[in-house]
């Protein structure tokens, strides 16, 4: 599939330098998802798949938010109003959206700044590498609304991020955390100045994506599969995922630029 293939309407896209950029764009109302949005970011997610152009993708909002979830008129209010099956249809489709972030082989870049809520919370985490600003705050806040915190693989997800103890706390309150707790325990991987964000994060997109793309590739989908692995299956796992990466002509690229004292230049195959 061709990058101009995908032509979503629900939210910005952009590619550059072989670095896509979505970016949520309902800042009045700190950028809130919709039925439409859910199902457009998961299609996207899925298409990337299939999109070798695209080496890593980085995931914003606009006007000084990230998100706040979903919308309190377009999704909490119809959903009151929803029988069961229509519920667990729109519960799977939010699952899929994570599964679709997995599940490409692009790295995920979150740049979150202010408010980052709920299935906002859920993007975030969902991301292979968050960046934050001071202002940044992430809430977990299925409860304050009645609901259990499971929501997105939440309860699988974060505990593996920030610990079970302190992932415990913030889904059973739906407290907020700041963003030097979301730094200190491992959320974010840094905090930057927000005149700084887009800056840093556009870097170590174009970083990665200078890099060896199939391997990284690898890498991710192997952060994937050895979550529900035993010592036997993830070592045995690895040295096929590696031994395949050593077919590559970007692993021959690097030795011979080694030789030559030279720094590699990776092709992604």
């Amino acid at each position: 599939m061709k990058t101009d293939e995908i032509n979503p309407s629900h939210f910005d896209w952009t590619v550059t330098n072989n670095i896509a950029t979505i970016c949520l764009n309902r800042p009045d109302k700190k950028n809130p998802l919709t039925f439409d949005s859910y199902a457009e970011l998961r299609d996207t997610f899925l298409k990337l798949k299939t999109v070798d152009a695209i080496k890593a993708v980085i995931f914003s909002g606009n006007g000084g938010n990230f998100c706040s979830g979903g919308d309190v008129h377009e999704i909490i209010g119809p959903l009151v109003e929803m029988e069961m099956d229509e519920l667990l249809e729109f519960t799977r489709m939010t699952g899929d959206l994570v599964k679709a972030i997995r599940n490409c082989p692009q790295p995920v870049i979150a740049a979150v700044e202010g408010i980052c809520a709920g299935a906002g919370a859920c993007i975030a985490m969902a991301a292979d590498i968050r960046y934050g600003t001071p202002d940044a705050r992430v809430a977990f806040l299925f409860n304050r609304v009645g609901l259990a915190g499971c929501d997105m693989g939440a309860c699988a997800i974060l505990p593996r991020l920030i610990g079970f103890g302190r992932a415990s706390e913030l889904l059973f309150t739906g407290r907020t955390m700041s963003a030097d707790e979301a730094e200190r325990w491992g959320f974010f991987n840094s905090v930057v100045k927000t005149e700084e964000l887009e800056k840093t994060v556009r870097e170590l997109a174009e970083k990665l994506s200078k890099g060896p793309t199939f391997a990284n590739g690898i890498t991710k989908t192997m952060l994937n599969r050895e979550w529900n692995m035993g010592i036997e299956e993830f070592i045995e796992a690895e040295a096929q995922a590696q031994a395949l990466c050593m077919q590559t002509s970007d692993f021959k690229r690097a030795f011979d630029a080694f030789v030559a004292k030279e720094k590699p230049i990776f092709k992604g195959n």
